[in-house]
């Protein structure tokens, strides 16, 4: 019987795919060249991408023995779920990778823009020292609302109750809190909190859930921060925010287009703004690679189960 044949259109790191060569045929094809992916995909039992290949629905329709398709990380934004599920093809992630590089980078978005970090950074490229303009707040003491605690929510409540922050939470569908953290409605969390992070998916239900009337509602000194998903929060409405000073900053990880080209957002001295870092470390890129492999090996050459022996 052949080995079944892996695609992997995007890289990843390390020897994490070493597993899949004992027993796979490993196939690697570049999935931004899409007439490469579809010369590849015939023949595919499997197919693992991270960001750079889209599965769409054109994608699958080149892939008639398809059997799983994974993606090296959390989010699934870029397969066409629905589509690759009505086909029977089972759909794969890792979303215990990165939970602790996105609180990470969360609790240095917050630092960084409480204390003017990048501002300062920029003056001083500038030849300025301006000390006194710069001057930022403690967390010790304050209010952070956390909308959403999955995963990544409730590590950055762990993290931030270290800074002797009190913690409000918001997320209808969490089951249990703990005893550090306090549920509460999002119009009040936002009202109180002096710090906003978001941890939640985009859906058709989150999309623009932080707009004009959630931003009014936040105190004119507070931040708000989203290392979760672009869209979910209205960037026009918040770019009127921090100019009009009804907002005093903003860090943000994602955007609702990436990369974001020439967004008024970038230009904004109250602005802290990454490039979709979240995920962007080797620990966490090694264990979505590992993760989605022994899922994929799990699929494609389960356990025989012994036959019965004959009495």
């Amino acid at each position: 019987m052949p080995a079944p044949v892996v695609i992997v259109s995007d890289v990843l790191p390390g020897d994490s795919i070493a597993a899949l060569r004992s027993v796979c045929d490993v196939r690697h094809v570049d999935g931004r060249d899409r007439p490469a992916l579809f010369a590849a995909l015939p023949d595919a039992d499997a197919l693992i991408v991270r960001s750079g290949t889209r599965v769409d629905a054109e994608v699958l329709d080149r892939a008639p023995g398809l059997r799983v398709v994974a993606r090296a990380g959390v989010g699934l934004d870029n397969v066409d779920t629905d589509t690759a599920r009505a086909r029977g093809i089972t759909v794969l992630n890792a979303p215990d990778s990165n939970t602790v590089s996105v609180a990470e980078l969360t609790v240095a978005l917050i630092v960084s823009s409480v204390r003017h970090l990048t501002a300062g950074m920029r003056s001083l490229a500038n030849g300025e020292w301006r000390r006194a303009e710069l001057t930022g707040v403690e967390l010790a003491g304050r209010t952070l609302g956390i909308v959403g605690y999955g995963r990544v929510g409730r590590q950055v409540a762990r993290r931030l109750a270290a800074f002797d922050m009190h913690i409000l939470v918001h997320d209808p569908y969490a089951d249990t809190l703990g005893d550090d953290v306090h549920p509460t409605g999002l119009d009040e969390l936002l009202t109180a909190s002096d710090v906003v992070t978001l941890h939640l998916p985009k859906t058709p239900r989150t999309a623009g859930l932080i707009g004009a009337r959630e931003l009014s509602l936040m105190k004119p000194t507070a931040h708000l921060v989203n290392a979760a998903r672009g869209g979910i929060v209205d960037e026009t409405a918040l770019h009127r925010a921090l100019r009009d000073g009804r907002l005093a900053g903003a860090a943000l990880d994602v955007f609702a287009t990436e990369p974001p080209g020439t967004s008024p957002l970038l230009a904004l001295p109250n602005v802290v703004a990454v490039p979709h870092l979240g995920a962007s470390t080797h620990d966490a890129q090694l264990r979505a690679g590992q993760e989605v492999v022994r899922k994929v090996l799990a699929e494609l050459t389960p356990v025989a189960v012994p036959a019965p022996t004959a009495v």
